[in-house]
């Protein structure tokens, strides 16, 4: 509980900074620039919602519901844009999009254009971050809406044949429907993503609540109202996670009629010509969202050639590396013991302690950095207070400008993430088990040296890999938080992108795309897998199934 409460407490110190009003801040912000933070920020999250919705839906239906040439090959693409950051794209299609860039160029080349002979869309642009969005967040509602048409008996397809319904008016109001719980989940993980970008919509110049905390706090010099601004984001993604819950309170009882259908999954073989059309319409959004940037950012790296900057590139990876492997560790370690307390004591307060830790995932990361700068900033102004009153010596910043203060940001965001991986393992191994081993030895932490950690080798590995490759994409945190002369991949390469030096910015953005591959095949494979032997045993639906949809948002 303790260890627990020390993670939450920056969530609650930004909480509580409403009670401390500034008048004077308060008062520019609403006669200048709240109105945009709430309509741009309201407008982003809610298209990005409805797009993705669009493109995950369409393409889960298809994938489960034709068969077609090409769709095992589709089945590894349409997952790759997870592993593309959206400030990473960004800052690929304003390099191919902008008016110097190879599409417009070639453009004018063609036709003897010039500037004032047409009209070219702005990426750079409230729609730019929307689109960007949308073609890197749309697996999320595609992996669990697949998930739940696949779940779907085949028996209510020949019912809906009975009753004289077409495909298209079956997918309306049967198959579409009973998929609701699991597109809305997928879509509110869109949703959340959305509010808590920051290196897109500040690469684009967009107003949001992301770059208001941002400017209000480096530009104004006020933590208080970022603070502020902080905690009325936190407002909106609560409203949201309540708008997701209720979208999800019928699905145990979606889950129930869809029934343990899947060896008789009914899958329609199309001719040469749709199997064609399927292929290229379910090949857009992956060709778009990680291919073509991929492609563009492998190019620009083949052009950087500057040897003098190679040494600066390896204390890139160097501190990048460092920071995600060693806040893994740490992050896994604080998962395993609040799981393993929560198995071995299932009382209310371990089960308290561990929804605290599950508060920090659901939102952005510059609110949790304000949270912790506060948190750590009053800490060491009451450390040197002390030592110059006893010892008249001033340390200085010990916590707050060190990588502790990082490790802790990242223990707040993407302790969630492992706990889901350690619950999930620690639920695999028998109650029995503990219970003979401690009969013969009767001590639990020999128990879960001996018996839980090499049965959870996996599950570890699992949440290691997870939480490692959500560090080294973290921007906003590390941005805020990072020591003086401290750069990671993702801030050298937001850095580059905003000086406008895109070809230099490619070989840090395509590192973090290579690595970030690599939970991105693996969770393919698992599909893959779980799809094979779903086409050979009927498995029964549990009630709870529709709570594994919160396990795509940690790939």
């Amino acid at each position: 509980m303790l260890l627990s409460a020390l993670i939450v407490l920056p969530l609650l110190v930004v909480a509580s900074s409403v009670f401390v009003f500034d008048t004077e801040l308060w008062a520019h912000v609403f006669a200048t620039v709240l109105s945009d933070y709430v309509i741009n920020s309201i407008v982003l999250a809610a298209s990005v919602g409805i797009g993705t919705i669009i493109v995950g839906t369409y393409l889960a239906y298809i994938m489960v519901n034709f068969e077609f040439v090409g769709k095992s090959m589709l089945t590894w693409l349409i997952l790759l844009p997870l592993a593309m950051p959206a400030y990473i794209i960004a800052y690929t299609y304003t390099g191919i999009l902008d008016f110097s860039g190879p599409l417009q160029s070639f453009l004018r080349d063609t036709f003897e254009w010039t500037r004032a002979d047409y009209q070219f869309w702005d990426v750079r642009s409230l729609s730019g971050a929307i689109a960007m969005m949308i073609l890197v967040f749309y697996p999320y509602v595609y992996i669990l809406a697949r998930t739940a048409f696949a779940e779907q008996s085949y028996s209510l397809y020949k019912v809906s044949q009975l009753a004289g319904l077409s495909r298209l008016a079956h997918l309306r109001k049967v198959a579409f429907p009973l998929a609701r719980p699991a597109i809305v989940t997928g879509a509110s993980l869109a949703m959340m993503e959305a509010f808590a970008d920051y290196g897109t919509v500040a690469y684009f110049g967009v107003s949001t609540f992301s770059t208001g905390i941002f400017r209000t706090w480096f530009g104004m010099g006020n933590v208080q109202g970022a603070a502020q601004l902080a905690s009325l984001l936190c407002l909106f993604v609560l409203v949201l996670l309540i708008l997701e819950k209720r979208g999800r309170r019928d699905a145990a009882h979606y889950v129930n009629v869809s029934g343990s259908a899947n060896a008789a999954k009914h899958v329609h073989k199309v001719s040469s010509f749709k199997g064609l059309a399927l292929f290229v319409l379910c090949l857009l959004p992956a060709a778009l969202g990680f291919i073509i940037p991929f492609i563009q950012l492998a190019i620009w790296s083949i052009q950087f050639a500057d040897v003098g900057d190679l040494g600066a590139f390896t204390d890139l990876v160097v501190n990048t590396f460092y920071l995600a492997f060693l806040g893994a560790l740490i992050i896994v370690a604080i998962a395993l013991l609040v799981s393993y307390a929560k198995r071995m004591l299932p009382n209310k307060i371990n089960q308290t302690a561990e929804q605290m830790l599950s508060l920090g995932y659901a939102l952005p990361g510059i609110v949790i950095a304000v949270g912790v700068l506060m948190v750590a900033g009053f800490f060491d102004r009451q450390l040197n207070a002390f030592t110059m009153l006893v010892f008249d010596y001033r340390p200085g910043l010990v916590v707050s400008g060190g990588v502790a203060i990082l490790i802790f940001a990242y223990a707040v965001r993407f302790v969630s993430v492992a706990l889901q991986n350690t619950e999930t393992g620690l639920a695999r191994i028998s109650p029995k088990m503990d219970s003979a081993a401690l009969s013969m030895d009767g001590r639990s932490e020999r128990l879960l040296r001996r018996i839980h950690v090499p049965l959870l080798s996996g599950s570890l590995l699992s949440a290691l890999l997870l939480v490692f490759v959500d560090i080294l994409k973290e921007l906003p945190a590390t941005l805020v938080l990072r020591p003086f002369n401290f750069n990671t991949l993702a801030v050298r390469a937001y850095e580059l992108a905003s000086d406008e030096r895109l070809i230099d910015a490619a070989l840090p953005a395509i590192s973090i795309v290579l690595v970030a591959l690599i939970p991105v095949m693996l969770l393919t494979h698992q599909m893959t897998k779980q799809s094979d032997r779903s086409s050979h045993k009927v498995r029964p639906t549990q009630p709870n199934d529709t709570n594994k949809g919160r396990s795509v948002k940690y790939a």
